[in-house]
């Protein structure tokens, strides 16, 4: 019996709501040795009364020592084994948008990237353009047509440097590497398919890549791109019936309100900042039993090695605490996907420090909240695909296990 096979029999009904706030890549490091991590530098008073009210602990995405993308981060918090549920970014990133995805599809979620004269990677972001020059730059990838190959392309902006690639036709595979080097100073990848199917996605993607070299190239500083997490749609079972929960989301980037949409939560409009998701949490308060809201920018910041502004990111999601607390959830679950230490400028496999509030919680003296404090806490380090048998736990939605 594996634990999904386990919550349905043991799930109880309840009027409880559950509340995940998801501060992404919200672990960090200190600067220098001895030193504050940005969540310990930042002020929290809010956060800060939300342990001492609640138990917290360190959270491990996957596995001790493995660094975790943005997906499996979040379909642990969901619930989801992510070593078993391998789902490639790009059908999120496809879904975050509301892409009509079919079985004949392989979903690729690219970046916009700055190349110099010999194809060197010398940024690969390009520079965090705005989403309206995405817009433009996708508009010129539309040019392509490789229809003599066998497929059917469509390329679709999604904010920022992001846009999905998606490749239609028979016999493709997703088993493709991802084109990204993940540095700068170097080329990007070619494509490699790991069997027959895969390998003509490989040639299709590494066409488009030369296709697309051509059509970018007087638009710097958006002149090439990556690809990454090729993937079809995967069959999963829904939160709903996995938990028996109504559950919504209330996210401003796609690529989360994909993973929101595969697990069958319902995507609301809820503008594009922390006041706006407050405001629809509260107004559609009544209509759920389970709320996912996610903060993108304790990432982005630490992705940037910006230790200031990660700080500045992080008082900015603790002034949302109160607003949540005042509609009084049953459990109140504060965490990240995954850290992204400034001083790393990157996702890594340290710990996540988590907060979980409820009425019959057991107080562990934790006064407040960051790495250090959360060590020492009652949740101890666990695995972040347990975290929703406890919040089903303390919500009262499960029943005993056994006679």
């Amino acid at each position: 019996m594996n634990i999904h096979q386990l919550v349905q029999e043991l799930r109880e009904p309840s009027a409880s709501k559950i509340v995940l706030l998801v501060a992404d890549g919200l672990g960090g490091l200190p600067l220098e040795p001895g030193g504050r991590t940005e969540l310990e530098t930042a002020n929290t008073p809010n956060l800060d009364a939300l342990a001492k009210d609640g138990v917290s602990g360190l959270a491990v995405p996957v596995l001790p020592g493995i660094t975790p993308g943005s997906g499996p981060g979040h379909l642990a918090l969901f619930g989801y084994d992510p070593l078993e549920y391998r789902i490639g970014r790009g059908i999120l990133e496809a879904l975050g948008i509301n892409f009509a995805v079919t079985p004949r599809d392989v979903a690729i979620r690219g970046n916009f990237t700055t190349l110099d004269a010999n194809g060197i990677i010398t940024d690969r972001r390009a520079g965090r353009p705005t989403t309206e020059r995405c817009v433009e730059s996708v508009n010129l990838l539309r040019k392509i047509d490789l229809s003599a190959m066998g497929v059917e392309l469509f390329v679709e902006p999604v904010k920022e440097h992001r846009f999905v690639l998606v490749v239609r036709g028979d016999g493709l595979g997703d088993g493709v590497n991802d084109t990204d080097p993940q540095a700068v100073g170097v080329p990007p990848l070619m494509s490699q398919g790991v069997d027959g199917p895969s390998r003509k996605t490989a040639d299709v993607l590494n066409r488009f890549v030369l296709e697309a070299r051509k059509v970018l190239a007087d638009n710097g500083p958006i002149n090439g791109l990556t690809l990454r997490g090729a993937a079809r749609f995967p069959t999963i079972a829904t939160f709903e019936q996995v938990y028996g929960l109504r559950a919504a989301a209330l996210a401003v980037y796609p690529m989360y309100k994909g993973l929101a949409r595969l697990v069958g939560m319902d995507i609301l409009d809820a503008g594009q900042t922390l006041q706006s998701q407050a405001d629809k949490l509260k107004e559609v308060w009544a209509d759920y039993d389970f709320f996912f809201l996610h903060y993108k920018y304790t990432d982005s910041t630490g992705e940037d090695g910006n230790f200031p502004a990660k700080v500045q990111m992080i008082e900015k999601f603790d002034a949302l605490i109160p607003q949540v607390r005042a509609l009084n959830p049953d459990v109140l679950i504060v965490t990240g996907d995954h850290s992204t230490p400034s001083k790393m400028k990157a996702h890594s496999f340290h710990p996540v420090p988590t907060i979980l509030m409820a009425d019959n919680c057991r107080t562990d003296g934790v006064t407040s909240f960051g790495e250090e404090a959360c060590l020492r806490g009652g949740l101890g380090r666990f695995e972040a695909k347990h975290l929703m048998l406890l919040a089903m736990a303390h919500a009262g939605r499960l029943g005993k296990f056994g006679a």
